[in-house]
């Protein structure tokens, strides 16, 4: 028996309390869909979601957020023309765990309310089926288009979902790797999103470069750990951003400390690193993430920890990310800067017109 719109009005209302209002309900069988207006989007969301699965008759829960995410200027002629924000997860450095903050940000934004894609970028190392337990495969409906996978609500591709072995090495030289990837923007059905998150991978290559140039980001997140080691590989990847025209959101330190079992702060790769990169790149420090082993292991078994303990310390510091980036999002977009959209200047003169681009007033 379907449940009634006004048990789910009243059930969600009570969940929200203080936190906010409900501004519209939709029940569909079983699926259930509740808009909401809140200040605390996850903590109200989570606790509408808990209530409404209690309720005889719901099988699925969409929260969504009446107060939707600022859009970026998007041109004609755009490969992505339905998603608000093209969000880029870069590091410039392997190691630094880019992928699993690509991946739990993506599903913070998710969890709260907001409608969210993630694409694996990293061709040559994709990660994103491992994080998020996916072995199928895509499909198309009409022949023209390619369906993305869904896990959790989140529409994900991947090179990882085509490779008959997930062993196996990609091999491809540049020309290849980026009609891959212009594939999976241009071809591949995203529908409407609020965010599309870009796990690109390490170093200030082709892939950068390429996206620099087809897409018009709302910005970049840049993830390091705290070491020098980290930093002076970082530093090119600002620059390179800086370069091209991508603007930088915000930085996430990663790895920042562990806290033992008494309780004592250990920083074990030192500090300073990511509030470096943020005065470098003249944006905010969006967070300071621990190690925590929980992270590993949820993501060894595909559930990212945001999604597997959404109470937890660390997935809350996941969550306080995500939070401050929609903010910087909401106010890059409400701003806007000229120079935003002149797009990315590139000297292919192999060297013959340096000069040019060190002229001042003309």
């Amino acid at each position: 028996m379907a449940v009634s719109k006004e048990t789910v009005v009243t059930t969600a209302k009570g969940a929200l309390g203080e936190l906010g209002s409900i501004s519209d309900a939709l029940v569909l069988g079983g699926d259930v869909t509740v808009t909401i207006s809140a200040k605390e989007r996850v903590v109200a969301a989570d606790k509408v979601r808990v209530a409404l699965r209690g309720l005889e008759g719901v099988a699925n829960v969409d929260v969504r957020f009446a107060e939707a995410p600022a859009s970026r200027a998007i041109a004609e002629g755009d490969l992505l023309p339905n998603v608000k924000n093209v969000i880029f997860v870069m590091s410039g450095k392997g190691g630094v765990g880019k992928s699993t903050v690509a991946t739990n940000l993506t599903m913070a934004l998710k969890r709260a309310g907001h409608r969210v894609g993630l694409l694996d970028a990293d061709i040559y190392g994709p990660s994103i089926p491992t994080m998020l337990g996916v072995e199928g495969r895509p499909f198309s409906v009409d022949g023209q288009r390619i369906e993305p996978i869904e896990r959790f609500g989140v529409k994900l591709m991947s090179i990882g979902f085509l490779l008959e072995d997930p062993k196996a090495a990609v091999i491809w030289r540049g020309p290849m790797l980026h009609g891959a990837l212009l594939q999976f923007l241009k071809d591949v059905n995203w529908g409407d999103l609020d965010f599309l998150v870009l796990d690109l991978p390490p170093g200030t290559g082709d892939i950068a470069l390429t996206l620099s140039q087809r897409v018009k980001p709302t910005g970049a997140v840049i993830v390091t750990t705290p070491q020098n080691v980290a930093t002076d590989d970082v530093f090119k990847s600002v620059s390179m951003c800086q370069k091209v025209n991508i603007p930088i959101l915000g930085v996430v330190e990663n790895m920042s400390y562990f806290i033992d079992t008494a309780g004592v702060r250990h920083e074990l790769f030192g500090k300073g690193g990511g509030a470096a990169v943020a005065e470098f790149s003249k944006s905010e420090l969006l967070g300071q993430l621990p190690i925590d082993t929980t992270v590993r292991e949820w993501g060894d078994k595909g559930t990212p920890v945001t999604q597997a303990l959404p109470s937890s310390a660390i997935a809350q510091a996941f969550v306080s990310v995500a939070e401050r980036l929609v903010d910087v999002v909401d106010r890059r977009n409400a701003e806007g800067t000229s120079s935003e959209t002149e797009g990315p200047i590139i000297d292919r003169s192999g060297g013959a017109g340096r000069k040019r681009l060190n002229v001042v007033g003309g």
